[in-house]
């Protein structure tokens, strides 16, 4: 592809977005003519999503979702760090000032992030990062290692990777402190198949990982 050609599509892809924005909002406006009123007067969503950055999982389309209804934060690898205070700030906003009733950790199988955990090489600023799910893969070592095909040892990462992040979540003290105090949110872990575009819940139990977590990680009292 020449120069032109190049600074041709870039213009071309840039002008696409606002062509389809301005398409979906006189479709919104024609469906609803309030639409647009209302969603400027503020955000009351029920769930707060925490996904991987991947550009093939539109959280809302997937779930039947429309604007409003889902507060969302991505990262590589659909990640809950205590020391990153983005998802922190996230959380914290969700729970204490938009009263979430449901926080969703979702991974998806085929995640890169996962499968870049486990090469080993040096991935430079993504060390640190990743070295979160390398921690994963040790907290479950024997259960991993004992899978013998390496796309299935992969797939249950993704899902052990929830579930840990999951944890996380539920260590923090605005979960703690808001269930204790209106009995929600509750947290739950599904990961999205690519190959039938379906949603997996893994079935937390959230009741029970709360309590195994308050004997060490209690900050409701």
């Amino acid at each position: 592809m020449s120069d032109k050609e190049t600074k041709k599509y870039l213009q071309q892809s840039h002008d696409k977005i606002f062509e389809s924005n301005k398409k979906w909002a006189e479709e919104m406006k024609t469906k609803n003519p309030e639409f647009f009123d209302k969603l400027s007067e503020g955000q009351a969503p029920d769930y707060l999503w925490i996904g991987c950055s991947d550009s093939r999982i539109p959280a809302e389309a997937i779930t039947g979702l429309g604007p409003g209804e889902m507060f969302i934060h991505r990262n590589i690898a659909n990640l809950v760090c205590n020391t990153d205070l983005n998802v922190m700030s996230v959380v914290n906003y969700a729970v204490r000032h938009l009263k979430v009733k449901h926080i969703i950790v979702c991974g998806h199988y085929g995640c890169g992030g996962v499968k870049a955990a486990m090469t080993p090489q040096d991935l430079g600023l993504l060390n640190p990062w990743l070295r979160n799910i390398r921690d994963v893969y040790r907290l479950h070592e024997q259960e991993l290692d004992g899978i013998t095909d390496e796309a299935e040892r992969y797939d249950r990462l993704v899902e052990l990777n929830v579930v840990e992040q999951c944890r996380n979540v539920i260590k923090t003290a605005a979960i703690q402190q808001a269930y204790k105090r209106d009995g929600f949110p509750i947290v739950h872990g599904w990961v999205f198949g690519f190959r039938d575009g379906l949603l997996k819940d893994l079935k937390i139990d959230f009741e029970k990982m709360l309590g195994e977590i308050q004997k060490i990680y209690n900050l409701a009292d």
